[in-house]
Parts: structure tokens; C-alpha cells; sequence
């Protein structure tokens, strides 16, 4: 019996032990950055000043405006689609509608969804695309602008949307979710159409809510 209880007090001290490394885990902070010395009380210090996703203004599927700061205090998620994409774009929102059922309940998680097709995609489009999928509410906005605003803004996401004749549909896209923390930085990259990665983003937005539930990230 003494034994057992032994065994049983280890496993617990164990499990305590990867809680504590899951709880202390942070996340990469990906792109860009720059050391910028200032005075803080007196004493020169060096801080990093990393890239962020810069100010934008687009229209989402109710036809509202969202721009950066209706982002204000949101970790979100950001991919680039079109909704005549033939190739891997449905298979990256069936993939999304994972994190949308995940978190569709918590109002500081947003999935951001750029169309890189305006011309085509319009709001009426995108509310029918959107409708199709099963969206309501407002955790998964579906965004139209200009071509050459959104193509400028995918390259401060680290990825690259092109017109192709040669391509599927004659657009060509990288189908990466893009993970970004409140202060606009990126925080991961996933393969949209792999669930495995998939999974990995939930898991990675859960640990970027416990950065912020323990003032780890500034």
C-alpha cells in the first residue's frame, strides 16, 4: 500500500511539474526587429522594438469597417483566401472552422480572413461565403479593400499573394494562419491546410491568453 501511495504521489508531483512548464511556456516573437536606446530614470537602457502589423481599414460581410483598432486588446488570427479559390482554400477553412467553434465564445479572439479577389469578392460575397461556412456573430470577419492595400499589408504578415494566369484561379497565396498578439506582433505561423497545425494554433492562442492572464508579455 505504501508503495502505491508512493507511486501515486510521484505521478501527481510529475503532472504538477509539466502544468508548471505549460503555464511558464511563451511564445516566439516572429519578423523584424531593432535595439532603440532610451533613458529610463536616469540610466541608458536597451529595449527591442519589434515589427508590427501596421494601420488598416477594410470592410467586413455585415459591411462594417474594421481597422486595427477594432482589434484593440484582441489576440487574432489573420489568413488570405479568395472565394472562387479552387485549390487550397477550402480545405483552410474547414481547417479554421476548428478555431472559430473553439473560440467563437471568447470575445478577445478574432479570426481575420482577407480576400484577395475584391473585384469579385464583395460584401454581398463574402456574407454568402461566410453564411455558407456557418459564421454568425462577430469572431470571424471576412475582409474586402483595395487589391494593392491588401496585397501591400499580407507582406507585413511575412507571406506573399500574387496574380499568377498560370495558377489555379489565377491567384496564387500562401495558406498560412497568421497568428498576432494585442500589441500587433506576430506570434506563429501555421500550414492552413494541415489539421495538425491546426491544433498547434489553438494550442499556441490558449498559451498567448496565459502570457497575458500572467503578465508575461509587455
Amino acid at each position: 500500500m505504501k508503495l502505491i501511495n508512493i507511486s501515486i504521489v510521484g505521478l501527481l508531483l510529475l503532472a504538477a511539474c509539466s502544468n508548471n512548464k505549460s503555464a511558464d511556456k511563451t511564445l516566439p516573437i516572429y519578423g523584424e526587429r531593432e535595439p532603440v536606446t532610451k533613458t529610463v530614470n536616469g540610466k541608458t537602457v536597451t529595449d527591442t522594438v519589434y515589427q508590427t502589423i501596421p494601420a488598416f481599414k477594410f470592410i467586413n460581410q455585415y459591411g462594417t469597417e474594421v481597422t486595427e483598432k477594432s482589434l484593440d486588446n484582441d489576440i487574432y488570427v489573420a489568413d488570405f483566401f479568395f472565394t472562387t479559390c479552387p485549390s487550397i482554400c477550402p480545405i483552410m477553412h474547414r481547417n479554421m472552422l476548428n478555431v472559430y467553434q473553439e473560440f467563437k465564445n471568447t470575445p478577445d479572439v478574432k479570426i481575420l480572413s482577407h480576400t484577395i479577389d475584391p473585384n469579385h469578392d464583395s460584401v454581398a460575397v463574402l456574407k454568402k461565403y461566410a453564411d455558407n461556412l456557418g459564421i454568425s456573430g462577430s469572431s470571424w470577419w471576412f475582409l474586402q479593400g483595395p487589391k494593392e492595400t491588401t496585397y501591400k499589408l499580407a507582406e507585413s504578415y511575412l507571406v506573399t499573394v500574387a496574380e499568377d494566369k498560370n495558377a489555379a484561379g489565377g491567384l496564387v497565396h500562401a495558406g498560412y494562419f497568421i497568428l498576432v498578439d494585442r500589441q500587433k506582433r506576430i506570434r506563429g505561423t501555421y500550414d492552413g491546410t494541415k489539421p495538425e497545425d491546426t491544433q498547434k494554433l489553438i494550442a499556441d492562442i490558449k498559451t498567448l491568453q496565459a502570457e497575458y492572464k500572467n503578465n508575461k508579455t509587455t
